[in-house]
């Protein structure tokens, strides 16, 4: 029998694969929107990270007739009154990429001493159920600090800037399997799975009762 599907509302490789691993816990399949073609991004027109998070959630509830789940996440810094926040994906401009992003913060905290490149990460994470009722909410954050340079070679975004003073290393550089518990997303996805398994409607009769999860499922498997 196929495990439990849950459609993931992002085109984001690298997310998906540190997601996986907690809901296959649960036996549940991570389905990335990416892999259907059917299924186009809608416009993160909300103000937070949690109104982003729920406007993609439904919309690949909706698109797809599965549960779904989306996270909206960003960087805060404190010297930049908690930007590049909702916009940290677009901060270098529309289409800018992870390293045009990191540039730009550099950019903009060039001078700015040590002691005052505190930030965080935050996460919110949003599931919805095939008609598009938010059902659960989870929030995560990991504090750190910004360096003059990028160091190491792993995970994306703002990862190689952002240091963990305590391991004296930035997430590019931390092993997955100890980001996989400090990080904001990691967070937040326990909180999420904690409530998951006191919420009586969210079984996996609730889940393949879900005919076009079905459909989306073989569409996958091809």
């Amino acid at each position: 029998m196929h495990p439990t599907t849950l459609v993931l509302a992002s085109h984001n490789r690298k997310k998906l694969a540190e997601l996986e691993a907690f809901f296959r816990a649960l036996d549940c399949r991570l389905l990335l929107a990416a892999d259907l073609a059917s299924l186009p991004e809608p416009d993160e027109t909300g103000g937070t990270f949690e109104e982003n998070a729920e406007i993609k959630a439904v919309a690949a509830a909706r698109g797809t007739g599965c549960w779904a789940i989306a996270d909206d996440s960003g960087l805060l810094v404190d010297a930049l009154g908690g930007a590049p926040g909702v916009r940290s994906a677009r901060f270098a401009g529309p289409n800018a990429s992870d390293a045009d992003n990191r540039s730009r913060l550099l950019d903009v905290l060039r001078g700015v001493p040590t002691a005052e490149r505190i930030a965080r990460f935050e996460c919110r994470l949003a599931v919805s159920d095939p008609e598009g009722r938010v059902t659960l909410r989870a929030q995560g954050v990991c504090r750190g600090r910004i360096l003059d340079a990028p160091r190491g070679s792993g995970g994306f975004g703002y990862d190689p800037l952002f240091l963990i003073p305590e391991y004296h290393r930035t997430f590019a550089e931390l092993p997955a399997a100890v980001k996989s518990v400090l990080s904001h997303r990691a967070r937040a996805t326990e909180s999420l799975l904690t409530a998951w398994r006191r919420a009586p409607l969210l079984d996996r009769h609730s889940f393949t009762r879900a005919q076009g999860c079905d459909r989306a499922r073989r569409s996958s498997d091809g």
